[in-house]
């Protein structure tokens, strides 16, 4: 997300958790990977402080502070909804959906962290990029193997949600990479069997908070070194811009949503399989 919408968040999410649990909020606190629904006293609490303010003109011109708003007020989200709304599913027009029958959907907000994957780092700078103004939010369920894809436009200087589509991972332009994923995710023996000879890898000095150590691994050495957080079940992926091909090569980011998780690994295909072989956390 743009700096707009984490300095937001982070104003706005951590007083509705602590007034929520009635302590104080740890924001280095990790998030449970099997953690996918929001506590009901938070996002009624943080919805409610978002529709107060105002989403500012200029968060349209960047999608991600456009959608963090978006996602988290209610009114904002039926304003920015092209009604009808087209619901396709396999390529074909399942129905279209009136004002009345749209659900609320706060996506990745309330699992407090939202997840990207990237063929190479040129792509971040989409993320930055002012003249996008075609973007798709996929929420890709592992364990059903099924995407549900949110398209949005930016017409007349606003961005709107044009279209869902619904599609298997297998009709999917990361379906290699998703369905290795789905079971490198869960499966610790795995893990092991997918890395590279020699891994790159970066991880927090625990003799100083304000440095980190990097180094190499091999992958006997994966149960000692791994990250604390590998997400599995619902993960998100936004495509900025033009959809682009499948690759060799994925950047698998993870970033936390005011509690501090940052993490990335990096997968390369080789003779066939694809590899861990660099990882950040």
């Amino acid at each position: 997300m743009k700096k707009y919408a984490l300095q937001m968040l982070m104003a706005l999410l951590l007083p509705a958790l602590a007034a929520c649990s009635g302590s104080k909020v740890k924001e280095e606190a990790p998030i449970a990977a099997d953690s996918l629904t929001a506590d009901t006293c938070v996002t009624d609490t943080l919805e409610s402080m978002i529709e107060e303010q105002p989403m500012p003109k200029a968060a349209d011109e960047l999608f991600d502070d456009f959608f963090f708003n978006f996602a988290g007020n209610r009114k904002l989200q039926i304003q920015r909804i092209a009604f009808p709304l087209t619901v396709k599913r396999d390529g074909e027009v399942e129905q279209r959906l009136e004002k009345q029958q749209w659900h609320v959907d706060h996506f990745f907000i309330p699992q407090e962290y939202y997840t990207l994957i990237l063929d190479n780092r040129k792509q971040m700078n989409l993320v930055k990029d002012t003249t996008v103004s075609h973007v798709v939010v996929e929420k890709i369920n592992l364990h059903t193997h099924h995407v549900k894809q949110y398209v949005f436009n930016r017409d007349n200087g606003l961005w709107m949600l044009k279209e869902i589509r619904h599609l298997s991972i297998a009709h999917n332009h990361n379906a290699s990479f998703l369905t290795f994923y789905e079971k490198f995710s869960t499966d610790s023996v795995y893990q092991i069997e997918s890395m590279d000879e020699s891994v790159v890898f970066t991880a927090p000095d625990p003799d100083d908070d304000f440095n980190t150590l990097t180094g190499t691994i091999e992958p006997e050495q994966w149960p000692m070194f791994k990250p604390s957080f590998i997400p599995t079940g619902v993960i998100y992926n936004i495509i900025y811009g033009k959809q682009p091909k499948e690759s060799k090569k994925k950047i698998f980011m993870v970033r936390g949503i005011a509690n501090g998780l940052e993490m990335e690994m990096v997968f390369e295909q080789k003779e066939g399989h694809w590899k861990l072989v660099k990882f950040d956390s």
